[in-house]
């Protein structure tokens, strides 16, 4: 029922070849993808924005993806977003998740990874379910306190040079931990981690 009344996917990406590629994806999956070349043409249809979800890039002319995304939650909206890069990183990916997106995908988009995200995400009622947090949370509770220290130094961008050098560990170490941590959570990817540790209060 829910999915039924939550198709539409507002895409925004100043690239029209990426919207298309999207567009096409989704629309396969058999979503109602919304196009848009920049955020304040989406914001132009606030008013009228069909429930679902929406998928902005964060590079774009004008208004970036993170400020989309905080003039959404200025404005009301509680439209899940997820934000796509084609020039990740941590530091992106820990701004774009506390301004408020529920997923951070790096481009190249892989179209399974994109159906699965999509249909999670247009199913939530709200950004952050409250059971999913206190998943997250005892997720993080469950590393030992070294892979908690070193999850926080991912968490602030530091390249693993830098968390060695503060811990008062070898960088292959901290590789070591890094590995251990994404077995532990069963991370997909360090944009999920990101998100787990961010929601979990890190």
């Amino acid at each position: 029922m829910g999915q039924e009344m939550s198709n539409a996917v507002h895409i925004v990406d100043d690239d029209p070849a990426v919207r298309h590629t999207i567009a096409t994806i989704l629309r396969v999956a058999g979503f109602s993808p919304h196009q848009y070349a920049t955020a304040d043409e989406l914001l132009g249809t606030i008013d009228s924005l069909e429930p679902g979800c929406i998928i902005t890039d964060v590079n774009m002319p004008g208004l970036s993806g993170i400020e989309l995304l905080l003039s959404l939650k200025e404005s009301g909206v509680e439209l899940p977003v997820i934000v796509i890069s084609g020039q990740a990183d941590i530091p992106m990916a820990v701004e774009a998740i506390k301004a408020g997106a529920v997923e951070f995908l790096e481009k190249p988009l892989h179209s399974d990874t994109l159906r699965a995200v999509v249909q999670g995400a247009a199913l939530r009622h709200t950004p952050t379910p409250v059971d999913e947090t206190i998943h997250y949370v005892r997720i993080v509770e469950s590393l030992t306190r070294r892979q908690r220290e070193v999850l926080v130094g991912i968490l602030d961008g530091q390249p693993n040079k830098i968390i060695a050098y503060q811990l008062g560990l070898s960088i292959r170490t901290v590789e070591a931990y890094r590995a251990a941590i994404m077995e532990r959570t069963r991370a997909r990817n360090l944009s999920e981690l990101v998100r787990m540790g961010i929601k979990a209060g890190l």
